[in-house]
């Protein structure tokens, strides 16, 4: 599955005050039938995609679905496939932050309105990179409550996972077939002396916590013992050990420049740049969850020599096909997004209106040199991996298929399998 995205993010910053809103700073509000032209013309038929959170939820079980109705009947009619990305870094303002315990059922509602108003969708990441939302949001200061205790963000990182384990049970009932491919940021925490061995060890446990509590996967025990410490009650850490759905699950990972980090033996880290790579680290994330893998984002700045996001895109090519040759199911890459960002130079921090140059088209809706490159490689790899395994082929129903028979007979099997799923304790193993 060849993906690109539209950037939504809608952290708040500046103590709430402001609203930052990537498809608005970015214009896809103005240019959507644009954007979904030159997905087209990419040859892409996978787009992460979400309706605009805070506009769409405006209040407890009240929606305003004006411009999805638009937009998803548009990309429906177009036969693009979404993969929906329903919660990005940001809560609508009624619900606050996501210190609220109330989030989690507020937000399954409203994908279990979703998913009753667009039955044919069929894939979602219900919410993007939530070990990245709570850090940011919760741990480093930065974006909505601008926590920065390891009480804040433990609080938010329940609170975050809860919310997209329960939006999960609720889009099975409407879409028994629903696949979800977690967007998730993969990390490496490197020692850059002795004394940093023991700060690197426990951020190298910390970064599997989101997927651990998704997953249902037992957390090491200093992290358990840290969750306890810090707001998370046995009850809680037992509500995910009990509520798994990774039968359900590709284990989506993303890698950037900035994923890999040099630790001090104060515990204080920095970006290390590209050390082990995307293979090494999904072959960590891969041997303990144990799920087929998707490459959900990367990106690199287009710099002054005009061939960095080139180089990047067939370095992060190569390294999926590394992980899939070495017998890891890897059933897709994506480009992160389509068009270039805006002010994710400071990570939305500040509102500077500076281009941040990494989308196959600028935003003037000119292809980039990576768009051109993307395009070559997508023809190129497009008919050729899918031949080497049959066995690895998603089962995806095309929306122009939906309700057609053979679509129907995997709802039906995917319905019966969920009942016994539900009839065993929601354990299957």
């Amino acid at each position: 599955m060849f993906a690109t995205g539209i950037e939504n993010s809608i952290p708040r910053i500046q103590n709430g005050r402001v609203r930052v809103d990537q498809m608005e700073s970015c214009g896809h509000y103005r240019h959507w039938r644009k954007d979904f032209d030159l997905v087209e013309e990419m040859g892409i038929k996978y787009l992460r995609y979400g309706p605009p959170l805070h506009t769409t939820l405006i209040g407890p079980e009240r929606y305003d679905w004006e411009f999805s109705d638009v937009t998803f009947a548009e990309l429906r009619r177009r036969n693009i496939n979404p993969i929906v990305d329903l919660c990005h870094f940001g809560v609508p303002d009624w619900i606050g932050d996501f210190q609220n315990p109330d989030f989690p059922e507020q937000f399954a509602r409203y994908s279990a309105a979703f998913a009753r108003r667009f039955p044919w969708v069929q894939l979602y990441t219900p919410v993007n990179e939530m070990f990245i939302c709570a850090q940011f949001s919760a741990k480093f200061g930065w974006w909505n409550e601008q926590g920065t205790t390891d009480l804040t963000f433990v609080t938010a990182l329940k609170h975050i996972v809860r919310a997209n384990v329960l939006a999960m049970q609720e889009i099975l009932k409407v879409r028994p077939d629903a696949i979800f491919i977690q967007s998730e940021s993969s990390e490496y925490f490197h020692a850059e002396n002795p004394s940093a061995i023991k700060p690197a060890e426990i951020e190298n446990s910390r970064r599997f916590l989101s997927l651990d509590l998704n997953y249902g996967h037992r957390v090491d025990s200093e992290m358990y013992e840290y969750l306890m410490d810090n707001g998370m009650t046995r009850e809680e850490y037992h509500f995910f050990l009990g509520n798994s759905l990774r039968h359900h699950c590709i284990l989506g990972n993303d890698y950037y420049w900035t994923n890999e980090h040099r630790v001090s033996a104060d515990g204080t880290h920095r970006a290390s740049g590209e050390i082990f790579g995307y293979s090494e680290i999904t072959r960590q994330y891969y041997n303990r969850y144990r799920l087929p893998v998707m490459h959900t984002e990367t990106n690199i700045v287009e710099g002054p020599n005009g061939d960095e996001a080139v180089n990047w895109l067939w370095k992060e090519w190569a390294n999926v096909l590394r992980v899939r040759n070495d017998g890891v199911p890897t059933v897709g890459f994506t480009w992160y997004s389509l068009t270039d960002q805006m002010d994710w130079d400071t990570a939305l921090r500040e509102t500077n209106m500076r281009v941040h140059p990494v989308g196959l088209y600028d935003l003037n809706r000119e292809i980039r040199p990576v768009g051109l490159s993307y395009k070559q490689l997508i023809k190129d790899w497009g008919e050729v991996l899918p031949t080497q395994s049959i066995c690895l082929t998603v089962p995806v129903v095309p929306p122009a298929e939906y309700g057609e028979p053979g679509a129907e007979r995997q709802q039906v099997e995917a319905r019966r399998l969920r009942a016994v799923e539900l009839a065993s304790g929601g354990q299957t193993g």
